[in-house]
């Protein structure tokens, strides 16, 4: 497969819309106002199952600034779908608490919001179950798990292997409910011109939301506009089509207006998605040298009563680590809660904490230093399929690291290291992401004035995309970023595959490479010369998608942490932090650093903070702001560094590279639970890790 040339791409090249980042130029959904808009207030339901018999709008009506109240008896009709979380005021029926029930619009923001609290809402509540147990008895296996897996695989006969194992672990983990909090509050502005729809709203992907959206309303997708050119942030939260976006444009198409809607912080935890809590069981036999014979690992998860999500926890570990004998399973149990979705790194996240965990406990009971023992179980070649990998550089990410970290000599004995205050202790853990690549278009033209301008509804969520796109044509098209504008963020440019599952340089940037070489081609074949009109070609990677080799393709990372855990009060700070990772070639290591850097530190917030508290009574989420649910600040990140080895891999794309936005957070916690174990002899199990767990 061909690569671009190397005269931008791998260099440490600024971001190209930091200037109209700084001073306010860069237009967000909310931002946007066009003429007769008007505002509208969701109101959500009190009560988490049962039916609503009455709606009092009369009040609400007369209030000031009032132009409609809309609910399930005089909202207009959607066609249905396969997702009933979007089946927006269709219903008299309630399935979660916090599910939209009605909206209020009037002219301003403040009258919206003041005569939504004034609706009467009548309900005949039934009793609900938003527990998610192992054995809960409605558990079952869902036919797939995300994006579309086999939800059990078995090879061998692990249930007697690990009878006869010498050394076995059999532990359960736990994590629980987290939501995505981006900086940037979901929101979208709705606008209908006749018979067209156009949403200026902050997404993942701008392409897939109008194929969501379009069929609701009985439309093709090209009458369906998606403008999205700046998103303040999402992992995850804006890849799939929520509710919000369906009431905005209902609520427009209602009032004949244009309408805002902008979910708030404390409404985004429960109609914006969020990680599934997980029980998963591990299971792994092992020789007295700690070489593996048997690995098992079991994922009990939650979904909604309106739409089934299962995630993939248990699939990292089929690729993972050597064992002739192996089975991974997922079961899920649809209850009473909002439907769970994609949080960064989803299945990898909270998998690996339960498998790298599992390791460090083997380590101890085999008495073999930890990163010695994900050494002597790296497999040649995929242990699912069997496949070769195109390139799989795990050892190499943990002895660099290990040098680095200063992890030799390292004394295996718990609770035993004191500074100050503090026990200390260091543990590791390994990290994958698989490599994916989605089929895109992209247009590139070459303008009269020896300028570029390339096209692609891809999503710059924060990742620096439009900086990458930016490299990776420069080098294409053989001339210098300046002379190359990225164009991205809307539906009406060449189709694009969403924002996520770190697929999106891969996939964009093959698209932009292959319309870069067919303008280059054709500009050869002219002898240069642009016409008065421009010059654009278009690709399709389609095809080339389709016919890729067969390899197993993998980013790879391993983690390093130091803690200090006070030996009053229990709490746990993390002193360092380290990954190395082998993700191909590195587009830009300013982006990669920062990309690096920000999943560590969302896997230190999963390890020690993060935790979404149901309230059984009320079926509710309890801690639904950001003063109760907790992420880090500054004060809790202190020296946190990432590296990444050198790796050529010719079977990814024609930029070489693997998607690097996930894999930091992924062997974070479990690095970080590893060393609270080492520094204090207590096996947290169960995340995330508070004071309570480690006094006792």
């Amino acid at each position: 497969m061909t690569t671009t040339g190397t005269r931008y791409v791998g260099t440490a090249l600024d971001r190209v819309d930091a200037l109209q980042k700084v001073t306010g130029r860069a237009r967000y959904a909310y931002e946007n106002n066009p003429r007769d808009l008007v505002y509208a207030y969701p109101v959500q339901s009190t009560i988490a199952r049962g039916e609503i018999i009455h709606v009092g709008v009369d009040g609400v009506l007369k209030q000031p600034g009032v132009i409609a109240a809309i609910w399930h008896g005089n909202a207009p009709r959607l066609a249905p779908s396969d997702d009933a979380e979007l089946a927006v005021l269709q219903s008299r029926r309630v399935a979660y608490r916090g599910q939209y029930i009605a909206v209020v619009v009037a002219e301003t923001y403040e009258d919206a919001r003041e005569a939504a609290g004034l609706l009467q809402i009548e309900y005949a509540a039934e009793e609900h179950d938003v527990e998610l147990l192992a054995g809960h008895p409605r558990m079952y296996r869902p036919e797939h798990v995300n994006p579309n897996l086999p939800t059990d695989l078995q090879q061998g006969d692990p249930d007697a292997a690990l009878a006869a194992a010498p050394v076995t672990v059999d532990a359960t983990y736990s994590t629980p409910a987290e939501h995505n909090n981006p900086m940037e509050p979901h929101a979208t502005v709705a606008v209908w011109d006749g018979d067209g729809l156009t949403l200026y709203d902050s997404t993942q992907g701008a392409s897939a939301l109008r194929m969501v959206v379009a069929p609701l309303f009985g439309m093709p997708p090209a009458q369906v506009r998606v403008i999205s050119p700046y998103v303040g942030g999402g992992f995850g939260a804006k890849g799939r089509a929520h509710p919000h976006v369906v009431l905005a444009a209902l609520a427009a198409k209602q009032v004949g207006r244009p309408v805002k809607l902008a979910v708030t912080r404390r409404q985004m935890f429960a109609v914006t998605g969020y990680r599934t809590p997980t029980i998963q069981r591990v299971r792994l036999g092992a020789e007295a040298d700690g070489r593996l014979v048997a690995i098992t690992h079991d994922a009990y998860e939650q979904s909604s009563t309106l739409s089934e999500f299962a995630e993939q926890s248990t699939v990292a570990t089929r690729i993972m680590y050597a064992a002739p004998h192996r089975r991974t399973t997922h079961r899920l149990v649809r209850l009473d809660v909002p439907t769970p979705s994609w949080m960064r790194a989803p299945g990898e996240a909270p998998g690996m904490f339960a498998l790298e965990s599992a390791m460090d406990e083997l380590a101890s009971a085999c008495g073999v230093d930890p990163v010695e023992l994900r050494i002597r179980n790296d497999p040649a070649v995929d242990p699912e399929t069997g496949m070769p990998f195109s390139s799989r550089n795990l050892v190499a990410c943990l002895r660099e690291g290990a040098l680095r970290f200063g992890w030799s000599g390292r004394d295996p004995e718990p609770g035993i290291r004191r500074r100050g205050r503090m026990l200390v202790g260091t543990g590791v853990a390994a990290s994958t992401y698989p490599v994916y690549r989605a089929a895109s278009m992209a247009s590139a033209r070459a303008e009269p004035d020896g300028g570029y301008t390339v096209r692609i509804a891809a999503a710059d969520i924060g990742t620096g995309a439009r900086t990458i796109l930016t490299q990776i044509a420069a080098d294409a098209l053989r001339t210098s970023p300046g002379m190359v504008e990225v164009e991205i963020g809307d539906s009406e440019l060449p189709r694009a595959s969403l924002a996520g599952g770190s697929m999106g340089s891969a996939s964009w940037g093959t698209a932009v490479v292959r319309a870069c070489e067919m303008l280059v081609e054709e500009l050869e074949r002219r002898g240069g010369v642009v016409p008065p009109t421009g010059l654009e070609s278009i690709a399709d990677t389609k095809q080339e998608i389709r016919d890729q080799a067969k390899f197993a393709r993998h980013a790879f990372g391993a983690q390093f942490a130091e803690v200090g855990v006070d030996v009053d009060s229990g709490e746990t700070r993390v002193l360092r932090l380290l990954g190395v990772f082998a993700a191909g070639r590195i587009l830009n290591p300013k982006t990669a650093r920062s990309q690096f850097v920000g999943g560590m530190t969302m896997g230190l917030s999963m390890a020690l903070l993060e935790e979404s508290i149901m309230d059984r009574e009320f079926g509710d989420y309890l801690n639904h702001d950001l003063a109760q649910y907790h992420i880090p600040a500054n004060a809790d990140i202190r020296d946190i560094q990432a590296y990444w080895v050198d790796e050529d891999d010719p079977h990814l794309n024609p930029m070489g590279s693997k998607g690097i936005g996930e894999i930091g957070i992924v062997g974070t916690a479990a690095a970080i639970a590893n060393a609270v174990h080492h520094a204090t002899g207590v096996r947290i199990r169960d995340l995330p890790i508070r004071l309570d767990k480690l006094v006792r």
